[in-house]
């Protein structure tokens, strides 16, 4: 078996790969990247099992992966540029030749899959540390379970401006749902559910709109939602709305969350 782990900036993900599926992944809180790595590789090998002498190579990608020996437990260990790992990833698990990959980590890359290549070609400082941050300081929140569960609760209209504030018609191809302002008018009378589904939905709504743009800027209107944020319930409207605006379809694979790693780990084949 061949395993992929994936240090980032929050959360180590690791998985295996026996040259056809996707083998046990699981997660680990990333304190730091030796430990959550190593923590993670045991945890593996216990849940399914395993020896060391059943593994084949280990494949590390991911911000962390600088800090790591050469070898894991006298195991032949390569480390993966991360670019490659979210691309390989995104294309295995969607099935698509020709994509747009979004890893919606702490931050959010765009990278190109096709004919030519895999390539970075755009992104954003905005995704769940973005979240985290501002919700922290904004209704002093930090859990990004709580953080969506009082989204839920919350009423955008009670944050955002929309066209049907502005206008009595639809502009362009734009309905009165609109958001024509993210936070644009914020009510005093705003709840911490409100103020959350606000965070949330600019979030969402930036890394959708950056990634078509960046997508259709090389000809690809397929776009692969990767990373811990494309599992946050509320994602799938969000981004649905954008891909009326923009004519692109977005997919949310299963095991999105862990693309990267699987990237990594397939790569070593």
């Amino acid at each position: 078996m061949i395993i992929g782990i994936d240090i980032g900036g929050s959360t180590t993900k690791i998985v295996g790969y026996d040259g056809e599926k996707i083998v046990s992944p699981l997660m680990v809180k990333a304190s730091d990247p030796k430990t959550s790595a190593y923590g993670a590789f045991g945890k593996f090998l216990l849940e399914n099992g395993l020896e060391l002498a059943d593994i084949e190579k280990i494949m590390v990608t991911g911000v962390g992966s600088s800090f790591l020996p050469e070898t894991i437990y006298q195991i032949e260990t390569h480390k993966v540029d991360e670019i490659t790992s979210i691309g390989m990833g995104g294309r295995f698990l969607s099935g698509l030749d020709r994509a747009a990959v979004v890893s919606m980590g702490t931050g959010t890359a765009v990278i190109g899959v096709d004919e030519t290549g895999i390539r970075h070609i755009g992104g954003t400082g905005l995704g769940g540390g973005t979240v985290i941050g501002v919700c922290d300081k904004l209704i002093g929140v930090r859990d990004i379970n709580h953080i969506v569960d009082l989204a839920e609760q919350g009423n955008l209209r009670q944050v955002d401006l929309t066209i049907g504030d502005i206008s009595s018609t639809d502009v362009s191809n734009m309905t009165d749902a609109i958001t024509a302002s993210n936070f644009g008018k914020v009510s005093d009378l705003a709840s911490h559910a409100d103020l959350a589904m606000g965070v949330l939905n600019m979030v969402f709504q930036t890394i959708g709109i950056v990634s078509a743009l960046a997508g259709r800027s090389c000809g690809l209107d397929r776009i692969v939602l990767t990373g811990n944020l494309s599992k946050v319930r509320l994602a799938p409207k969000v981004f649905s709305d954008v891909e009326t605006l923009y004519n692109v379809r977005f997919l949310i694979p299963e095991n999105a969350d862990f693309a990267t790693a699987i990237g990594a780990a397939i790569s070593g084949k």
